[in-house]
Parts: structure tokens; C-alpha cells; sequence
């Protein structure tokens, strides 16, 4: 069979002057180390053909057969009780959060009573998270019925977390109201390392620089969680980006991203996660992470994910005060 060899990558940094900054990426198929992920040439010519050699079989050792995991990989595996779990495994996932706000909430309750049954109760009430953020401000009377579905929906079903917005004429006299639902899941300490965080938005992916798998579903998916906690999900390899050196002052975690994607193309991580790290990412806030993560869509990626450190925890003290476990890529994941 055709035959090339790609030496893996380096530990090292290739940067030479700590004011640039460089990337490198390894894909779950295929380790490899290039200067701005450039694709390698591999040569379809067949060279030879000869039959795969017989290894011994030697006893199965006591316990389970463990793999170097990636870390979405191990978030999967906990979420749905498995083991061991590879890229493209079809999985039924337990979900820790769910979030809709006035866009699709309305379209994603009328699933789940449509499913489930008029009188039907959610799976559980504190770990739905609702927010009306696109059309409170709007003199739409149609705009604004939104809103008040959401309304209804959670006076019904008692939910914990709804960030109401209720005198248009002044928000600051809205306690409850927080704002865009992806800075509001991270401030009101919805996001925590480690679990898994679905919304009816596309950049619900923000929530990966927590360190949890984070990413956006459809309505029927979303009406399907309200009645089972659960979601079918297949397990997306792992692009890694390694960014090292330090940040000159005139770029933003914003210009990171879009050199990213400038260069694997918009639909260079279709369906595949996206991880950032690095000493340039260990030194962005969390904020600077989140928009790291926010724009992973715009590549066609799954999720986006964020190790979680320092930074991570020291948000996190006054967010939340349920306990959460992180997780991190095996140093051999592919």
C-alpha cells in the first residue's frame, strides 16, 4: 500500500521571537507539525502491496483497555457512561444545562408538548437556563408575544433560572434581566468545567472556554432535552492549536480567531472541536477565551474548548457553588 510517514510534532516551540505568534494542529486521524497548518503533499502512488503482518496475541490484561482520550472525548465518555470512546462513536449524552432563549424557546416548547404531553414536566427545572435577550426591546407586538410563551412556560413548569425582563421602559429596573444569554451563562456561573452545556444558538459554543463541551442544537433536539436530559451526539475528532508568545498590544483574542479561520477556512473544523492551547491562551482572561471560542462556528466546528486552569477557578468563586471536575487531553490523544 502507499506508504508516508509524518514525524510527530514537536514539544517545543517554533516561535523565535517571542512577539510572534505561531500554530501548529493535530486532527484525531493525523498528528503533524507544520507553520500555519498548511496541508502536506502525500503521494497516491502505489508503491508496493504486501499483507499485514500477524502480531502475537497476547492475554487481555484485568480491567478495561484504556486509550489516550482528547479532552471533549473524556467529556463525552463521562456524560454518557462509557469508558472508552473514539471519534465518529454515536453516544447518547446526559446534559448538565440547557439553554433557550426568546428566538427558539417558543419553537422548542411546543416540540416537547407535542412529545411528551400538554401536562408533561420538564426532566429537571434547575438545570434549564432561559433567557429573553433578542426581542425585549421592540415595540413588535408579535416580537414581544415571544417572550411571554417564555413567560408562561416557566411560571408552568416552576423554572429555577429565568432572567426576566419586565418593565421595557427601563431595564435597570429588571434585577432579574442579565443580558446577552452567552455572557449571562458565565456570569450567573452556569458554565463549569467539565460538563455538558447545550443551547438553541450557534454560538452557545462560547461556553467552551470553561473547559466543558458547549455547542448549539436545533429545536427538536432542544424539546427532545426538556423531556429526557439527554441528546444522541457523535463524538467530533479534536483539532489542537497550540499558540505560543506573547500578544503585542494592538491584537485582541478576536484577531486570534480570525486568523484561525482565515487560514483553515470556514469549513476547516466542520464537525470536529476545536482546542486552544498554549502560553499565549493560559494568559487570556476568560473573557478573551470566550471569544476565542464564540467564533469556532464560523469554521464549521462543533465546539470550542479551553482547558481550564487558574483563571478558570478564580472566576468561578463567586459564580458557583456546585462542584464541578475537569478534565484535559491525555498527553498521546490524537
Amino acid at each position: 500500500m502507499a506508504s508516508s510517514v509524518i514525524s510527530p510534532a514537536p514539544t517545543s516551540s517554533f516561535i523565535n521571537n517571542k512577539k510572534d505568534l505561531g500554530s501548529f494542529c493535530f486532527s484525531s486521524t493525523s498528528q503533524f507539525s507544520v507553520n500555519k497548518c498548511k496541508k502536506l503533499a502525500v503521494s497516491k502512488k502505489i508503491v508496493s502491496v504486501m499483507a499485514p503482518q500477524q502480531s502475537e496475541r497476547r492475554p487481555a490484561t484485568t480491567g478495561s483497555v484504556k486509550n489516550a482520550m482528547t479532552l471533549t472525548e473524556k467529556i463525552f465518555s463521562r456524560a454518557s457512561e462509557k469508558p472508552q470512546l473514539s471519534p465518529g462513536d454515536n453516544v447518547w449524552v446526559n446534559v448538565d444545562i440547557l439553554m433557550t432563549h426568546d428566538v427558539c424557546g417558543p419553537g422548542s416548547f411546543g416540540i416537547f408538548k407535542k412529545e411528551f404531553g400538554e401536562n408533561a414536566k420538564v426532566w429537571d427545572r434547575e438545570k434549564i437556563v432561559i433567557i429573553p435577550d433578542h426581542y425585549i426591546f421592540t415595540s413588535d407586538e408579535r416580537a414581544n408575544r415571544n417572550v411571554d410563551i417564555l413567560r408562561d412556560f416557566c411560571m408552568e413548569q416552576n423554572i429555577k433560572y429565568f432572567y426576566d425582563i419586565k418593565d421595557l421602559g427601563n431595564f435597570k429596573a429588571n434585577p432579574d434581566y442579565k443580558g446577552v444569554c452567552h455572557i449571562a451563562l458565565a456570569q450567573e456561573g452556569h458554565c463549569r468545567p467539565g460538563e455538558v452545556l447545550l443551547g438553541t444558538d450557534s454560538h452557545t459554543c462560547t461556553a467552551g472556554a470553561f473547559g466543558q463541551f458547549a455547542t448549539g442544537i436545533g429545536n427538536t433536539d432542544a424539546g427532545f432535552v426538556l423531556g429526557t436530559g439527554k441528546v444522541l451526539l457523535k463524538v467530533p475528532p479534536t483539532l489542537r492549536f497550540v499558540l505560543d508568545g506573547e500578544m503585542p498590544d494592538y491584537l485582541l483574542a478576536k484577531d486570534l480567531i480570525l486568523q484561525i479561520i482565515g487560514e483553515i477556512s470556514v469549513a476547516g473544523a466542520t464537525y470536529k472541536s476545536m482546542e486552544f492551547v498554549g502560553t499565549t491562551v493560559e494568559r487570556l482572561s476568560m473573557e478573551e477565551r470566550m471569544t476565542l471560542c464564540n467564533m469556532v462556528v464560523e469554521a464549521g466546528g462543533k465546539n470550542g474548548v479551553v482547558p481550564a486552569d487558574g483563571t478558570t477557578f478564580k472566576y468561578l468563586e463567586d459564580k458557583t457553588s456546585l462542584p464541578y471536575e475537569p478534565v484535559y487531553s491525555d498527553e498521546k490523544a490524537r
